[in-house]
Formats: C-alpha cells, sequence, structure tokens
C-alpha cells in the first residue's frame, strides 16, 4: 500500500519525489530485512565474530536484532546502529528490549555522517539506510574500516539504479575491494575490504 501511495505521489509530481517527501512517506513504514536476509547476517555476524559491528539504517530494529543475536551467541562485540527518524528510534529500542539484546546495542538517532563520527575499527558494515548516501557514508568510514571488514548492502537488485554509483565503487578492486552480488530478497551485495 506505501508502495502505491508513492507511485501515485510520483505520478502526480512528474514521475520524482525530492528525498524529504520520500522519507515521510517512509518514516512510519515497518521498513525490515526479509527472514532469509536476516539468517544471513546472523550467519556473517557469527562467522566474523565482529568486536563493533556498525548498521546504518535501523528503521523498527530487526536486521540489528539479527546480528545483535549473532553477537550475543558470540558472547562478545557490540552494535552501533543508526535511525535518522525518530518516530522509529523508541519502536526499534522496544523491539531490541523485547528480544532481550539491548545490551548488545547501541542505538544512535540522528544523522549517520553525524552520529557515526568517531567510530573506530567496524568489522561488519551493514548498509540498510537512505540508498543515495551508501558511497558517501562508505567513504567517509573507510579509514574505520578494519582489515578484512565486511560490508554488507541491501536493496541492490530492487534499487539498482539509485545504487549504481555504490556497486560500480565497490565492484572495482582498484578501491579495495572484493564484491559478490547475493540473490536474496531485493538482492544485497557483500564486500570484504
Amino acid at each position: 500500500m506505501a508502495r502505491a501511495k508513492e507511485e501515485t505521489l510520483a505520478a502526480a509530481a512528474g514521475g520524482v519525489l525530492d528525498k524529504n517527501t520520500r522519507a515521510a512517506l517512509h518514516g512510519s513504514r515497518f521498513l525490515a530485512v526479509a527472514p532469509e536476509v536476516g539468517r544471513l547476517l546472523y550467519l556473517l555476524a557469527r562467522s566474523r565474530r565482529p568486536a563493533l559491528a556498525v548498521e546504518f539504517g535501523a528503521s523498527m530494529g530487526i536486521s540489528a536484532i539479527h546480528v545483535a543475536a549473532a553477537l550475543r551467541d558470540n558472547g562478545q562485540g557490540r552494535l552501533i546502529t543508526t535511525e535518522m527518524n525518530a518516530a522509529k528510534v523508541p519502536r526499534a529500542a522496544r523491539h531490541l528490549e523485547q528480544a532481550g539484546l539491548s545490551e548488545w546495542v547501541e542505538l544512535r538517532q540522528g544523522d549517520a555522517f553525524e552520529t557515526l563520527r568517531g567510530v573506530e575499527r567496524i568489522e561488519l558494515l551493514l548498509l540498510d539506510g537512505w540508498k543515495p548516501l551508501y558511497l558517501p557514508l562508505l567513504k567517509q568510514l573507510e579509514p574505520a574500516l578494519a582489515s578484512g571488514c565486511l560490508v554488507i548492502a541491501d536493496d541492490t537488485v530492487s534499487l539498482a539504479a539509485e545504487l549504481a554509483d555504490y556497486l560500480a565503487y565497490v565492484r572495482d578492486s582498484r578501491n579495495g575491494y572484493l564484491s559478490c552480488a547475493i540473490p536474496l530478497d531485493d538482492g544485497l551485495e557483500l564486500s570484504i575490504r
């Protein structure tokens, strides 16, 4: 229903919605990874055993639950997750609390370019926020990426046009990444630096 509303508004606006209108439309939507993507996130976090995982785009906290569960089961690590939409943060916090995973997660509200400033030694990075920001945020965080950092980008097939620059960047080995498309749900790109 939200997708239909967005398409109707886009048609009325000449086919293009500005980022503020799109953000407002998605503000209350329950945006969550598919169950199979959640399982993959859990498996990747279990096998990588990150001391620090970072997520861009917490939404309602579902992907954070998968990563935090892996941290708990590893007996180590913490997750810093960010969410721009202030209305979503309490819901994400409540979901993490209900899952018994709050102690593994630091939920930061605000612009990720600010809330993630100063973070160091990221061993797992999940990008699932505003798609045009994937590449600029990745570039800002690159000095903080630990050797062998896993970078997971969501929605790479369903929103491929919005992520074209990001995908070209991580798929170009001159930028220091080895990257692979994962055909689950809306598409993932798994990269290692």
